[in-house]
């Protein structure tokens, strides 16, 4: 038996690791602009960056995953999303230092390569590579038998994108008076989904196909909406307007506003100002959950929060399509939702 046969055997088959990569070379090459060199299936991504019209570009990376939200894609067997799910999440990361993407890099662990499945996520990862202007310039595909269940994968990125120094987004102009902008999220984006299926799908009983009132979409259909990607529309407005930015995943706005806040500033939310979407409401109702810790676990929401001035507020809430939800004052660092307070962990 020749060794490529005995590898399959065992749960690994290159040839169609090799065929399916061969596969996506048109595909990923949508995403490509002069900066990438090379060719596609190297050892490493070749990227040419040009840093004209930069005083001192800094680069800015993050590395990210998907979660348990994969689960639902298993469930619906539906597979695009989640893709493009991972290249708006790390774009997001960046974005809120002022950084615009340039690059982005892919990881898929597997029990066993489904083509068909392999094939939608790459169009998920190319689609919010070419929407967010970031070339797909590589990644790993790794089939490890007895590491998942039948039928599973893993998905992890990493985001490479440049600020200059200068207009850096650091929260270090934040002070009492600033304004705390919202903007609306796309449902649970890729956090909160264990505590979610826990209820929706063990506590409640329910099924993907369930229609729930309030909801447009099936429940599963609505827990696979895409995690928005807000960088092309905060990169249109000028960086010094932008004081601070947070990007609303786990942890919620308790724990990611105080990542950007000041130590002597705290963030007073009033979550008033804003209609929390149905799915957030049944989780909270029906689920038992309390009340601050729904703040702690999902967006509610809100996907992204930008702090600024108060005499640019109303003009950048109508730009960014987002409400005030808050304010800065004097403080130590701390979130408080109405009258209490939550501290940084």
């Amino acid at each position: 038996m020749d060794q490529k046969k005995a590898y399959a055997c065992a749960g690994v088959d290159v040839d169609l690791g090799n065929r399916l990569k061969g596969s996506i070379h048109q595909l990923v090459r949508q995403t490509h602009g002069p900066e990438v060199l090379g060719k596609i299936g190297g050892f490493g991504g070749l990227f040419a960056p040009d840093f004209s019209g930069m005083r001192e570009p800094v680069l800015v990376s993050s590395i990210d995953g998907v979660g348990t939200k994969l689960k639902i894609a298993f469930a619906l067997d539906r597979h695009d999303t989640v893709g493009a799910d991972l290249v708006n999440h790390c774009i997001n990361d960046i974005a809120v230092l002022g950084a615009k993407p340039l690059f982005f890099l892919d990881y898929i662990g597997a029990e066993k390569l489904e083509p068909r499945v392999f094939r939608q996520i790459l169009r998920g990862f190319t689609k919010a590579c070419r929407a967010g202007r970031c070339a797909l310039v590589g990644g790993e595909t790794a089939q490890m038998p007895g590491m998942y269940r039948r039928g599973e994968y893993d998905l992890a990125g990493c985001i490479v994108g440049v600020v200059d120094r200068a207009r850096m987004i650091d929260g270090g102009r934040i002070k009492a008076g600033d304004i705390v902008l919202g903007l609306p999220s796309n449902g649970l984006h890729t956090n909160g989904y264990s505590l979610a299926r826990k209820i929706f799908f063990e506590q409640l009983r329910l099924k993907p196909s369930a229609r729930l009132p309030g909801l447009r979409l099936s429940l599963g259909e609505e827990l696979l909406r895409t995690h928005r990607n807000y960088q092309p529309l905060l990169a249109s407005l000028p960086n010094d307007k932008l004081k601070g930015l947070a990007h609303i995943t786990g942890g919620g706005l308790i724990d990611n506003l105080p990542r950007v806040l000041p130590n002597d500033c705290d963030a007073v939310i009033e979550t008033a100002r804003w209609k929390v979407p149905t799915i957030f409401r049944v989780l909270e109702q029906r689920g038992r959950v309390d009340h601050s810790e729904m703040y702690q676990v999902f967006n509610m929401g809100i996907g992204m929060a930008a702090i600024v001035a108060p005499k640019d507020a109303a003009a950048l809430a109508k730009q960014l399509r987002a409400k005030t939800i808050g304010r800065i004052e004097s403080g130590d660092g701390h979130v408080r939702l109405g009258n209490s307070t939550v501290s940084r962990p």
